[in-house]
């Protein structure tokens, strides 16, 4: 044989070879395609009565504060509180020193006393006048008979010219002295209306000036806390000078501002005589909700408090986090806001296994029996024993297939 037909039988037996591998090798498995189910935990839907809660942030404050100021320029004499100390109604604050409010009290009785003389006095006068005016009047008619005599004797030649002048100035000078008394009556009444406008206003001033004495002794109204104290013993104070302030420990209020999408809700319930409580941290401190302030702002209108019950160590200026319960909401579910998609939806589970999208309307946030926060939404898709999936999918859509995750199961 042939060397050159060395590489022909060779290269025959290596494709005799690779025939009879592929005939003899085994046939592959059938692949068929699966789709992928992404495992989820659910919850059973229940529609039940709840209280949507809001949560608030605001501050304590004290409607019911007395700023004490000096009444009248004087010294400190008395100052038994002091900074934070609690007070009970009638006890004494603040006093200024006795010897700088009398002399200003006397002094304005002795201008009262003194008008009410002057009066006393114009009376007396005026009866004096009304008397001396009727003699006046005799002689200023015997003065003007005097004279006509006169004239009818000088008319006959029996009397000088002189003695006519003599008894002429005579009559002039008593109708002057009866002109000038009847001046002086007719004036009284302007005279004695003058003292009375001058008494009543020195009356009005010994009542301003008694006030002010009472106030220089200055007692707590209420059982209430003493703050801002600006003053000590001995100091010279001045009218209308700050000395402290004094707040009622009872009726502490807190005013935190609410969303406008709530106000009208929380009105209507106040309208029908509900009463909505808002509650701290510690369950102990809580405050109703009895009104909504006059004016709001485009970040929502500041609702007020009340405090119910003990303060609880609260001060004024305090910021404090509260949560207010908002009126039921029937046939409401609470879900974790794992569950929540985009603004307002939610998947539930379809009959074959399958994630379908609902829309709801959210009420609100509330809390569960163990405090944790869950939200609160309601709708017509939301049938009582239908799944909700609670696990939050990147990837879900309506059709997404899923499979329930037992309990203690990992979720994909």
């Amino acid at each position: 044989m042939s060397k050159r037909f060395i590489p022909v039988i060779i290269l025959a037996a290596g494709i005799l070879g690779f025939l009879f591998l592929k005939m003899t090798r085994p046939e592959p498995a059938q692949v068929s395609a699966t789709e992928r189910s992404w495992r989820v935990q659910v919850q059973v839907v229940e529609p039940a009565v709840h209280t949507p809660v809001l949560p608030l942030y605001g501050e304590v404050v004290a409607p019911e504060q007395m700023l004490v100021v000096a009444a009248m320029a004087g010294r400190i004499s008395e100052r038994p509180v002091a900074e934070g100390q609690r007070v009970s109604a009638g006890d004494l604050l603040v006093a200024l020193d006795a010897q700088d409010v009398e002399p200003v009290l006397a002094q304005a009785k002795a201008q009262v006393a003194d008008l009410e003389a002057q009066i006393r006095s114009e009376q007396v006068r005026h009866r004096n006048d009304q008397a001396a005016l009727k003699s006046e009047q005799a002689i200023l008619a015997n003065a003007h008979r005097q004279l006509e005599r006169t004239r009818s004797l000088v008319d006959r030649n029996l009397a000088s010219r002189e003695s006519l002048e003599s008894v002429t100035d005579g009559a002039a000078r008593a109708e002057l002295t009866a002109s000038i008394r009847q001046r002086a009556i007719d004036e009284h009444p302007a005279r004695l209306q003058s003292l009375e406008a001058r008494l009543a206003q020195a009356e009005a001033a010994l009542a301003t000036t008694q006030r002010d004495a009472d106030r220089s002794r200055v007692v707590a109204p209420f059982d209430g806390v003493v703050t801002d104290v600006q003053v000590a013993l001995g100091d010279q104070v001045s009218k209308n000078q700050k000395l402290l302030s004094v707040y009622a420990i009872e009726g502490l209020e807190l005013r935190a501002r609410v969303p406008d999408l709530y106000r009208a809700e929380l009105m209507g319930a106040l309208a029908q005589g509900k009463d909505l409580f808002a509650y701290s941290d510690q369950r102990e401190i809580r405050f109703r909700l009895k009104r909504f302030a006059g004016i709001s702002d485009p970040a929502g209108t500041e609702a007020i408090l009340a405090l119910a019950g003990d303060s609880a160590g609260l001060r004024p200026g305090a910021l404090l986090p509260v949560t207010l319960e908002r009126p039921e909401r029937s046939q409401a579910v609470a879900i974790p806001f794992s569950a929540l998609y985009g603004a307002n939806n939610v998947y539930l589970m379809a009959d074959d296994s399958r994630m379908q999208r609902v829309s709801v309307e959210r009420v609100g946030e509330a809390l569960s029996a163990n405090g944790e926060r869950r939200l609160l939404v309601a709708g017509e898709a939301l049938k009582p024993g239908s799944q909700l999936i609670i696990t939050h999918l990147p990837n879900a859509l309506t059709g997404l297939k899923v499979d329930v995750a037992s309990e203690g199961s990992p979720v994909q």
